[in-house]
């Protein structure tokens, strides 16, 4: 079967067309053989016919390979083995070959499909045309026309045009489109939109923050897109089989053939023989058995909101007996809440303003948290300019007064400012401490929560109770936070790492990797180096951080943890199907080729056990899609 999944070409209609067209022909001679003789013009025409619809699309692909400079693949092999049955009388035979391998075909053309017809489905979901608010009004424009900045109005039932933020209005979002999250998500003023979901109810503004081409959908497209071409090792070593294997089988056919007459057999039987044995030595079902789970893997992956960066990625995670996960945003919900505020002077309101403001163009949870504050006292973030992000340290810019700083203790003694004794106690709480100074001077400080997210906990069991040794928790934040969020997932003291710098986390998932193949999973800019560095790096939230994003193998769409615990289910089940069709495609094939050589195999014997062979590895390839991660 082609061996390459890519070289079928046309629409699946056209492939049902011309596969319909081959078995009439086909029963148009099976009738004239073995039940009712046909007037020798209609005989020949119906031969005809099969040979044409069934031979010549595989014909074709195969002289095109061959124009490409590829080596001899399997299409050219069957059309081979049915010329060689119909010069040496079995024109039925080589009509059921070439029947058979055509709706074969057919089959793998829709399953290897699904991934095409995923990326055509999610390019459905983009809307046309946008409510853009502007000095004149609401007017209605093009989507590919808006540009970052932009507000558009969303009226209740009307798709997300493209990724922005709530500027105003509240109300409820079906996000399933894209995280895969049943539940309808609230929004309100600063919360993120993504194009494509759905508002329900309310009348919202939301600010463009990402042109079209570099939207959620869009980032979608490229990752199913970038999966279905990229291709796993097994799947490299199935091609690699395909192509020399295709070439041996040839020269060992014509060498069967010789050998033959030599032992005294007369020319068309030992022609006939040499087909027999080309048919059942051809590698269809080995070349078609690794793509078909693969792709169906992916595929029912993609559908409960997974996102494989190709199948190396899908094999590589069913290796996985090591996780090391970031916390903030990953573990833990991310949505941080302000729980104290201390400002040295005495102007709280003043303190959370600078505060908010330098954290104003910063993703990280804590930022969000304080810009929260700050609009629920209904004040406005102070402008910060020159900013500068210091990964797991904090964050610098420049006001009108001058040079600010806002972050943890690192970052405070980088900056030679001494803690004040009022924000000492601060420092050894179970909560995140956010200092904000200039130069070596502190202004204040505020503490902010995360809760851990609901189906963490869950996920990590479910990790453990399929076979993962070790689990880590792996943050920049203090210790005390650290084992408090560890504590209620379950975590023991000595899985937790805290205070890490990003070269910190590279250096602890190449430790782990020095033991066996590690995943990382993490959401942030902090996250990337890590995500790059381990096994397998995975993205939490792939409507987030575009860095983590890029960085990583595998993209949870959903900011639920249990979708983990499913694809490396999925994953392991995949390298189960995929070692179960290798197993029963080469078994079958020795059994063939043994059969043809040294018991006087039939040829129609040797057509059904190839092409139903090939039938049964892609059926079992496809039973994967009966597999799909739970949503939400």
């Amino acid at each position: 079967m082609a061996g390459q999944e890519h070289s079928h070409g046309g629409d699946g209609v056209e492939d049902m067309a011309l596969t319909g067209l081959t078995f009439l022909g086909l029963l148009l001679v099976g009738l004239h053989e073995y039940l009712q003789p046909l007037p020798p013009g209609l005989y020949w025409a119906a031969l005809a016919l099969a040979y044409l619809a069934g031979g010549v699309p595989p014909l074709l692909r195969a002289l095109r390979e061959l124009w490409q400079g590829h080596v001899l693949d399997i299409d050219l092999l069957m059309v081979t083995a049915a010329l060689a049955a119909l010069a040496v009388g079995a024109g039925l035979e080589g009509a059921v070959l070439l029947a058979l391998f055509s709706i074969s075909g057919t089959l793998e053309h829709r399953a290897m499909g699904r991934a095409r017809r995923a990326v055509e489905a999610l390019m459905q979901l983009r809307p046309e045309f946008a409510l853009l608010q502007g000095p004149q009004g609401v007017t209605e424009v093009p989507v590919e026309s808006l540009k970052p900045g932009d507000h558009v109005v969303l009226r209740p039932g009307a798709r997300v045009p493209v990724d922005g933020r709530v500027v105003e209005g509240t109300g409820r979002m079906d996000e399933s489109t894209v995280t895969g999250e049943a539940a309808p998500v609230h929004k309100e003023p600063g919360a993120a939109v993504h194009e494509a979901c759905v508002n329900l109810d309310g009348v919202l503004v939301v600010e463009v923050t990402r042109a079209l081409a570099d939207s959620t959908v869009a980032r979608m497209i490229r990752l199913v897109t970038e999966a279905q071409a990229a291709k796993a090792p097994s799947e490299r070593f199935s091609d690699w089989f395909g192509q020399r294997y295709t070439v041996a089988v040839l020269a060992g056919s014509v060498l069967a053939f010789f050998i033959f007459w030599a032992l005294g057999r007369a020319p068309s039987e030992a022609l006939y023989r040499a087909a027999t044995l080309l048919v059942a030595a051809s590698p269809c079902a080995v070349v078609i058995s690794v793509p078909a789970a693969i792709l169906s893997a992916l595929s029912a992956a993609a559908r409960g909101g997974v996102l494989f960066k190709g199948g190396a990625a899908l094999e590589r995670l069913a290796e996985v007996r090591a996780f090391a996960f970031d916390k903030t945003g990953t573990l833990t919900t991310g949505r941080a809440e302000v729980t104290d505020l201390i400002a040295l002077d005495g102007d709280e309101d003043r303190f959370l303003t600078l505060l908010a403001g330098i954290e104003a163009q910063s993703e990280h949870p804590i930022a969000a948290a304080l810009r929260r504050a700050v609009a629920a006292r209904g004040l406005r973030p102070a402008l910060v300019r020159e900013v500068k992000s210091h990964p797991s340290e904090g964050i610098t810019g420049v006001d009108d007064q001058g040079a600010l700083w806002a972050g943890n203790a690192r970052l405070s003694a980088r900056m030679g400012a001494a803690m004040e004794p009022r924000l000492a106690a601060l420092e050894s709480g179970e909560e995140t401490l956010v200092l904000l100074g200039r130069g070596a001077v502190i202004l204040g400080a505020a503490t902010v929560a995360d809760a851990p997210r609901e189906s963490s906990a869950a996920a990590l069991v479910a990790l453990r109770e399929a076979g993962v040794s070790r689990v880590v928790m792996m943050t920049g934040d203090r210790r005390p936070v650290a084992l408090r969020v560890g504590g209620a997932l379950g975590l023991k003291p000595d899985e937790i790492e805290a205070g890490l710098l990003p070269a910190d986390k590279v250096r602890l998932v190449e430790a782990m990797a020095a033991e066996g193949p590690v995943a990382f999973v993490g959401d942030g800019v902090n996250d990337a180096a890590a995500l790059a560095r381990a096994d397998v790096g995975i993205a939490m939230g792939a409507a987030g951080s575009e860095v983590a994003l890029q960085a990583a193998d595998v993209a949870l769409m959903a900011e639920d943890m249990a979708q983990l615990a499913d694809a490396r289910r999925l994953a392991r089940r995949a390298a189960r199907v995929i070692r179960q069709n290798l197993v029963f495609a080469l078994g079958a094939m020795v059994v063939l080729v043994i059969g043809g050589a040294f018991f006087e195999l039939p040829l129609p014997l040797a057509v059904l056990g190839h092409e139903g062979g090939t039938l049964l590895v892609v059926l079992n390839g496809l039973r994967l899609l009966a597999d799909p991660i739970r949503k939400g």
